[in-house]
């Protein structure tokens, strides 16, 4: 039996477009429903996370979910994936390296989750059974969820990271996920794997997206307005010395 997104603690952003505030590390995960597919955004910070919102997906939709797309290669963002395992699986171009049986990427990502705070024998499990990102996205890639949902996978990077990939879902309101490029509870976090001097660019693509209309959400924090946006994008070009 399907329930109202916020009897399940979500917050409904749009006709069959929703969001949860995952607790630890306040991550945002993204919910879109089609008639006939369910797209989640982001996957949450471990195996258990990503099952729970496995489950509160099937809850909402009626169905399983079908796609999911990780805006970034980030633990808190990632390790829920393996709980998707029969969905079809989106990052930008790069990703899949990045999460190869054996790769560096892995080590660094077992290695960070446990640094801020993972259980290791959870960041062990999760990293190791993460699939493969079966389908890269270099440039856009549309996605038609089922009666007139068009969704628009977006590789908008590098800046937080290497791959960013956001995810604008057209309407009145549209929405834009926006990974890590948009933080709104704290200042954007710039890892040894961000690209600084091409950041703000990104987050130029970002608006490009979505106009000033648009609903923003960050992969931490409240939801933001075009505004916001334009002033983190300001604030970042002075943090890292990048003219405009």
């Amino acid at each position: 039996m399907t329930v109202t997104w916020a009897e399940l603690g979500w917050e409904r952003l749009a006709d069959g477009v929703g969001r949860c505030r995952l607790p630890g590390w306040d991550c945002t995960a993204g919910l879109v429903l089609g008639a006939d597919a369910a797209l989640m955004v982001d996957a949450g910070s471990s195996l258990d996370e990503g099952a729970r919102l496995r489950g509160a997906a099937r809850r909402l939709a009626g169905r399983r979910v079908t796609h999911l797309a990780l805006t970034h290669p980030h633990f808190d963002h990632v390790f829920g994936a393996a709980a998707f395992r029969d969905a079809e699986v989106y990052g930008a171009v790069g990703t899949g390296a990045l999460f190869a049986p054996g790769g560096q990427g892995r080590e660094a990502l077992r290695a960070d989750a446990v640094a801020e705070g993972l259980d290791p024998g959870a960041a062990r499990e999760a990293v190791e059974a993460l699939a493969p990102v079966r389908h890269e996205v270099r440039g856009e890639q549309p996605l038609d969820l089922g009666g007139g949902r068009q969704v628009l996978l977006t590789d908008v990077g590098p800046g937080h990271t290497g791959h960013d990939l956001a995810v604008l879902v057209p309407g009145a309101p549209a929405v834009v996920f926006c990974g890590d490029l948009v933080e709104e509870s704290g200042e954007p976090q710039a890892g040894p794997d961000a690209v600084p001097e091409r950041w703000p660019a990104a987050l130029d693509r970002l608006l490009g997206l979505g106009g000033d209309d648009a609903l923003y959400v960050p992969g931490h924090g409240a939801v933001v307005d075009a505004a916001f946006v334009r002033a983190q994008r300001d604030a970042l070009a002075a943090r890292f010395g990048v003219s405009r």
